[in-house]
C-alpha cells in the first residue's frame, strides 16, 4: 500500500508542477508586457524591474495554487481512469477514499504553504514590491501624504475619529476631528485640530479648539496650541487597516491591533474580516480536491461518462466558491456579517457540498 500511495502522490505532484508552472508563466508574461513599457518610460533599471516581479510571485502563487490543484486533480484522475488504473485498484479491494488520500495529503501540504504565504511572506513581499515600484522605478519621493478610503473610525466605546489625510509613516495626521458621546449617543464633546503627531507613545493635537455641549444646551469653547490625548490607535493602524491595505499586515500585526483596539471598545470589522478570510482561504485546496474527485469519478472512467462535463462542473464550482467568498468578505467588511462568519462562510458551504458529493458517489 505505501508503494501505491507514493506512486499516486508522485504522479499527482508531477501534474501539479506542470499546471502551476504553466499558469505562473502565463500570468507573469501577461503582467510583464502590461507593465514593462510604463516602467521603461521612467528609465527604470532592469534589476529593479525584475526584483519587482520576483516579489510579486508569492502573491500570484496564492491566487493560482488552488486552480492548479483543481486542474491537477482532474487531469490525474482522468489519466488514471483512461489507463484503467482506478479499475485495477478497485479490483484489488482498495477503496476510493484511500485512492483519494494522496491527493488530499498534497492539498493539505499546499494549505500550509498558502497559510505561510498569507500570514507573513505576502505582506512583506508586497510591501517591498510597492516600495521598489514607487521609489526606484517611478522615482517618486519616499515621503508622501495618503488619503484614507474610510476617514471615519470608532476609536473606543463612545468616540469617533475623522482624519483628512495621513503621512505615509502614520505618525502625522491632518484635519483631525474627535467626537465623544454619552451612553444615549448624545454629543458631549468635539475636538478639532489642524494636526496630530505621535511621539513618545502619545498623540498630541496641534492648533485646535474644543467644544463642550452641556445638558442645558449651552456650549463652551476653548482653544489650544498643544493638547495631549489618549488614543488607542498607533501609526501602524493608519498605514495598515485604516489605509485599506490590511493585506500588507502580517497576522501578528493584525491580531496585535485587534487585541489593543478591542480592549478600548473599538470596532475593526474590515481588519478582522480580512484576517479570518486570509486564514480560511488556504483551505480551498482541500475543498477543490474533494469536489474535483467527486465530480471526476461520477462522470469519468469508472462510470463511463464524459470527462469534459466533470471538468466543466468542477471549474464552475471553483468560480462559485470565489464569488461566494468575495461576497461574504464584502458583507463582513460592511458589518452585515460577523467577521468570523464572513471569513469562513464559503468554506463551510462548499466543504459540505464536497462531502455530500463524496458520500453520494457510488462505487
Amino acid at each position: 500500500m505505501p508503494i501505491i500511495f507514493r506512486y499516486l502522490f508522485r504522479e499527482y505532484a508531477k501534474i501539479f508542477v506542470m499546471c502551476f508552472t504553466g499558469l505562473m508563466t502565463i500570468y507573469l508574461v501577461i503582467d510583464f508586457f502590461e507593465k514593462v513599457r510604463r516602467f521603461l518610460s521612467f528609465d527604470a533599471g532592469w534589476l529593479d524591474v525584475l526584483s519587482y516581479f520576483a516579489l510579486k510571485i508569492p502573491g500570484i502563487s496564492f491566487q493560482i495554487i488552488p486552480l492548479a490543484v483543481l486542474m491537477a486533480t482532474l487531469l490525474t484522475l482522468g489519466l488514471l481512469s483512461r489507463n484503467n488504473e482506478i479499475t485495477a485498484l478497485r479490483s484489488c479491494g482498495i477503496s476510493l477514499p484511500w485512492i483519494a488520500s494522496p491527493f488530499l495529503t498534497f492539498a493539505i501540504m499546499m494549505t500550509f504553504v498558502l497559510l505561510l504565504f498569507s500570514s507573513t511572506i505576502i505582506p512583506l513581499a508586497t510591501s517591498k514590491a510597492e516600495e521598489i515600484r514607487v521609489i526606484f522605478i517611478e522615482k517618486k519621493p519616499p515621503s508622501a501624504v495618503l488619503k484614507l478610503p474610510q476617514p471615519w473610525t470608532r476609536v473606543d466605546a463612545d468616540s469617533l475619529l475623522h482624519v483628512t489625510s495621513v503621512a505615509r509613516g502614520g505618525d502625522a495626521l491632518a484635519g483631525v476631528q474627535l467626537f465623544h458621546f454619552d451612553h444615549n449617543f448624545r454629543l458631549i464633546d468635539m475636538t478639532e485640530a489642524q494636526e496630530a503627531h505621535y511621539a513618545d507613545r502619545t498623540w498630541t493635537l496641534h492648533r485646535g479648539f474644543q467644544r463642550r455641549f452641556r445638558a442645558d444646551g449651552s456650549v463652551t469653547l476653548s482653544e489650544f496650541d498643544r493638547k495631549p490625548i489618549t488614543l488607542a490607535l498607533l501609526p501602524s493602524d493608519f498605514t495598515g487597516g485604516l489605509a485599506g491595505e490590511p493585506e500588507m499586515m502580517t497576522f501578528h500585526d493584525i491580531w496585535e491591533s485587534r487585541n489593543r483596539l478591542y480592549a478600548h471598545g473599538s470596532q475593526f470589522a474590515r481588519l478582522l474580516t480580512d484576517y479570518y478570510g486570509r486564514i480560511a482561504f488556504p483551505l480551498v485546496t482541500v475543498i477543490m480536491v474533494l469536489v474535483g474527485i467527486a465530480l471526476s469519478l461520477r462522470r469519468s472512467g469508472i462510470r463511463g461518462g464524459s470527462m469534459a462535463i466533470g471538468i466543466g462542473q468542477a471549474l464552475l464550482v471553483g468560480f462559485l466558491y470565489w464569488a461566494a467568498h468575495s461576497i461574504a468578505i464584502a458583507f463582513g467588511r460592511g458589518g452585515v456579517l460577523p467577521p468570523v462568519v464572513a471569513g469562513w462562510l464559503a468554506n463551510v458551504l462548499f466543504t459540505s457540498y464536497g462531502l455530500y458529493l463524496m458520500l453520494k458517489l457510488r462505487y
